[in-house]
């Protein structure tokens, strides 16, 4: 028997706490197992990127990049993983270049090893400069397949869609699932396909989540046919809406010719760490931080966070017993948009525009100015064109941008460090302008209290 060790990626740091408690954990919280899990022999920590850096400004009064300053001071042997939206950087918006350039590089010169950089729409023209940068900056570039279902996402498709990231310099690949869609054999079929191709021909790693109950089997399919890498977080911070259990997954490797050769005795302390840090965080924050299964999502695949966003939104408006009718309304908008994957921010473009159609009773009545520039490309180009009826009843004859969306944006720099002296700081480091750059006047409240 042939061994063919598995590795992890260890999740805790970041998405567990995403999915399971809104991006709460503060680095006190992380600091005491730092070492240990430096010491484990993962493939990689998951410790920036997604949520964290707005949660730090936002919520936590933290300055983000002194985080991953702290992080890689107590992380000296496992690279620190990051997820990075292409050209949205952390935001929601796309940036200019040289915003983006600069971000990839001060996040790699404070410790960032791997950056997993994703485009909602699956748009590579929207990952190029993010990905060139990252490579001068020699970091692991890992792109990433978002992985959805409709008519126009197949397994061919996916390979292409790999080509094109292995082109641009990607060192390995991501599947990304980010609703927990990818059923067990597809996900075999997948991950063979990718690792048999001679034009891919890079690691490939895996990332569900829970939300459907179906992640562990879908790793175990993955990991026949021969996936490198699997995302985990550790027990109190897996399943529901986030990744399977990394305990869990290291014991049912063991023995076999997939073992991770990761001593699960290690984590038991750990694990009971942060199982004191979850029931702080939702006493200190007023969390629900757990979340079952839910296997609605394979219907109407819409990631486990947004499904009781949405809920909450019909509530306050007296009008949860529409709640059917917008799971419903979100696959027919997100048909009617072009089969955008559902994924920040497009995920809540598609969710805004489903609720307004369900409130009002009737479609395309009040339209976001958001789903206008996802209508007319300005986020890049959706996997099918907009259905032609509703184009033109939301957007008429506006221009569509058939070209790289962040062409139009101007150098952004010189502007935002400028903008920042006339607000009283003259002096601000280009980590503070890179904070303003992605949210303005969340930074601003940040820097009044702590600069």
């Amino acid at each position: 028997m042939s061994r063919k060790p598995v590795q992890i990626m260890e999740t805790v740091l970041r998405d567990g706490h995403q999915s399971l408690a809104a991006t709460r954990m503060r680095i006190d919280d992380m600091l005491p197992q730092l070492e240990v899990l430096d010491n484990m022999g993962y493939f990689a920590l998951e410790a920036w990127g997604g949520a964290t850096f707005d949660s730090c400004l936002r919520f936590l009064n933290e300055d983000p990049w002194q985080r991953l300053k702290t992080l890689r001071k107590h992380i000296t042997k496992t690279p620190i993983s990051m997820l990075l939206r292409g050209q949205n950087i952390l935001g929601y918006n796309h940036y200019a270049d040289d915003v983006v350039e600069a971000f990839v590089s001060k996040m790699v010169e404070h410790g960032i090893g791997v950056i997993r950089v994703f485009d909602a729409l699956n748009d590579v023209r929207n990952l190029e400069v993010a990905m060139k940068a990252a490579k001068k900056s020699g970091a692991h570039v890992q792109g990433v397949c978002v992985y959805t279902i409709s008519p126009y996402h197949t397994v061919e498709s996916y390979i292409e869609l790999a080509r094109q990231l292995v082109e641009r310099g990607a060192d390995s690949i991501c599947i990304k699932d980010m609703s927990g869609l990818l059923r067990p054999y597809v996900a075999y079929d997948l991950v063979k396909a990718l690792k048999s191709d001679p034009k891919v021909g890079v690691p490939i790693q895996l990332h569900t989540h829970y939300t459907s109950g179906m992640g562990s089997m879908t790793y175990l399919k993955a990991i026949e046919a021969g996936v490198d890498v699997v995302d985990c977080a550790l027990s109190p911070f897996a399943l529901g809406t986030s990744q399977p259990c990394t305990e869990t997954m290291i014991a049912a490797l063991e023995g076999t010719q997939y073992d991770t050769g990761l001593d699960r005795s290690k984590l038991k302390d750990v694990a009971i760490h942060f199982g004191k840090v979850k029931k702080s965080l939702a006493e200190d924050f007023k969390l629900k931080t757990y979340f079952d299964v839910d296997a609605n999502v394979l219907d109407f695949q819409i990631p486990g966070g947004m499904l009781s966003n949405l809920y909450n939104q019909l509530k306050e408006q007296g009008m949860e017993d529409k709640y059917q009718d917008l799971l419903e309304e979100m696959p027919r908008v997100r048909a009617d948009l072009g089969y955008p994957p559902l994924v920040t921010p497009t995920s809540q473009i598609v969710g805004s525009m489903a609720t307004f159609n369900v409130m009002l009773g009737e479609r395309y009545k009040m339209v976001p100015r958001e789903v206008r520039d996802l209508a007319r490309g300005k986020y890049g180009k959706t996997p099918k064109p907009v259905a032609e009826e509703v184009r033109e009843k939301i957007i008429g004859n506006a221009e569509i941008i058939d070209y790289r969306p962040a062409d139009d944006i101007k150098p952004q720099m010189d502007l935002l460090r400028a903008e920042l002296g006339e607000k009283g700081y003259a002096n601000a480091s280009i980590e503070d302008v890179l904070s303003y750059a992605l949210f303005p006047e969340v930074a601003l409240k940040f820097f009044s209290t702590n600069r």
